[in-house]
């Protein structure tokens, strides 16, 4: 009987398999580079006909583009309890502003995706781009009058963004490999909770400055216009997976309902989307919720009021966009260099560290409302060391979709990624805390007090839902290895996809043992 134990899935969970090398060395699987080889951008972007030089530029405008992505997504949330002040509205009203923008952005993620493997991809990103901003300027003239009009205007954002974030990270797999990639993707998830942070300080400053919250949706739009004329003049297209072809003759595409259900197979690819699910549901309710939160803890612990006057004191959101820049920076970049250490002792390196980063989050989120009125110094130092231990696996997530996805469908994979993980993530829970709130709060006389305990109890759902990533993330080590062999050879021409490559015999040059499935042997 032919063995049932997959050789792929028996490495030590925490330690380096023993045939790795010797698998490579004998040819069956395409030579990797080491870690401490330098690498060859020469080469690579001679293949591309575009420069390194060019290459890194292309990078720096796409963080750009990120950087006001996500700075427009959270302007509101930094605003928050003006916009609830001016339509009249309460937690759960307030929470529907972010889920419809979420919404749109994952049902239409599929569509960007589906385009992006096939069409010229800045072409889709700069129409993407401009209607995005067009809206966003339409947003900030709605009378107080009119909340549902300001909601949809705020779901029709949604549709630049998916053209964007589905199709950027497939350019830069594009453009770089192995180490330079990782550290590429890094550069271009630092404008993630950079970018939070901005939108949180521009929207309470111009705030301030000008009176009024209607003018701090007012500032991304002049400048996603900059963005277009980037992409126009500055970004030049890559061929689709030209970096990691070894043969002459090109991937083509294959049939949207054939990637899907490849995808769908592909373990890493699934649990890992799961474990970024988690992540999503935290850091979009934390986005929303937080700088409020935090403005509601200073009235209790102070016993002041945040508006004397006619003017709001922001200082809380202005703080907490400070530590999401500083624990985006931190985080980010200890998590790529993190796992590119461990992984010269363990292929499983990605998984683990995301797994690591977020079950070690939990209890500092959880701690940090626990202490929000007793100390607003120890809450700040508590989201601070959470922040950043839930920034570990920006780019680390984006890496393992990469390299476990052949080029042709990558697009399609960011956009099931981006739909599954909003769907089940950040769509739901704003409102869901929102709609928490507003139960515990419900039925009983209105007071600072109530509005912060009802609003600290629903937010500690984050701290359980970010230790079921961890677990997802360790379910996610032990099938990376596999799926990351499959993708790689037949990325490199080596075999097709409908070879069973876990089948191939493989003898090892050194004349050391190494597993292979009984079947490979049985006549």
């Amino acid at each position: 009987m032919a063995s049932l134990h997959d050789p792929a899935d028996s490495t030590p969970f925490l330690t380096q398999a023993d045939d790795v090398d010797e698998v490579k060395a004998a040819g069956a699987l395409p030579r990797v580079r080491d870690e401490d080889e330098s690498p060859e951008p020469r080469d690579v972007h001679a293949l591309t006909g575009i420069s390194y030089r060019r290459s890194v530029a292309t990078v720096g405008i796409l963080f750009f583009i990120n950087l006001l992505n996500y700075m427009d997504r959270f302007t509101v949330a930094g605003v928050l309890p003006d916009l609830e002040d001016a339509f009249g509205i309460h937690d759960s009203s307030s929470g529907l502003v972010q889920t419809v923008f979420i919404c749109s952005y994952m049902v239409l993620a599929p569509v960007f995706g589906y385009l992006g493997d096939r069409w010229i991809r800045k072409y889709i990103m700069c129409a993407g781009i401009s209607f995005w901003s067009i809206v966003t300027l339409s947003s900030s003239f709605i009378p107080k009058e009119y909340f549902p009009l300001f909601l949809f205007t705020r779901g029709l954002v949604g549709v630049g963004e998916a053209s964007y974030s589905t199709i950027a990270p497939t350019i830069i797999a594009d453009l770089f490999v192995a180490d330079q990639r990782s550290r590429m993707l890094s550069v271009f998830y630092f404008a993630i909770p950079v970018g939070c942070g901005l939108g949180y300080i521009a929207g309470s400053k111009v705030t301030s400055a000008a009176q009024d919250w209607h003018w701090a949706l007012r500032v991304t739009p002049g400048l996603g216009l900059i963005a277009v004329l980037l992409l126009v003049f500055f970004v030049k297209e890559p061929p689709r997976g030209a970096v990691e072809r070894k043969t002459d003759k090109p991937l083509s595409p294959t049939p949207w309902i054939s990637d899907v259900k490849a995808l769908l197979k592909n373990h890493s690819f699934v649990l890992s989307t799961l474990g970024f699910t988690t992540v999503a549901f935290v850091t979009g309710a934390l986005a929303l919720w937080a700088p409020t939160y935090l403005i509601r803890a200073r009235t209790v612990l102070y016993k002041t009021e945040w508006c004397k006057g006619g003017v709001c004191n922001y200082t809380d959101s202005m703080i907490f966009g400070v530590i999401t820049v500083l624990t985006g920076i931190l985080g980010v970049g200890a998590g790529v260099e993190i796992s590119k250490r461990y992984r010269k002792v363990n292929p499983r390196a990605d998984p683990i560290v995301c797994a690591c980063g977020m079950l070690s989050s939990a209890p500092f989120l959880y701690l940090s409302l626990v202490f929000a009125d007793t100390s607003l110094v120890a809450t700040y130092v508590f989201i601070f060391i959470g922040e950043t231990l839930l920034s570990l696996n920006w780019a680390i997530v984006a890496d393992i979709l990469l390299y476990v996805v052949i080029p042709t469908r990558r697009s399609t994979a960011e956009a099931m990624q981006i739909m599954v993980s909003h769907l089940l993530g950040d769509a739901g829970s704003p409102y869901l805390i929102g709609v928490i709130s507003d139960r515990i709060s419900g039925g009983k006389t209105e007071s600072t007090l109530l509005s912060f305990r009802s609003l600290e109890y629903a937010l500690m759902v984050c701290a359980f839902v970010g230790a079921l990533g961890g677990g997802f993330f360790l379910a996610t080590a032990l099938f990376i290895e596999k799926d990351r062999k499959k993708a790689e050879m037949v990325s490199e021409g080596l075999v097709s996809e409908v070879e069973k490559i876990e089948d191939r015999i493989v003898v090892p040059k050194s004349g050391r043992s190494t597993r292979v499935p009984v079947s490979s042997v049985l006549i």
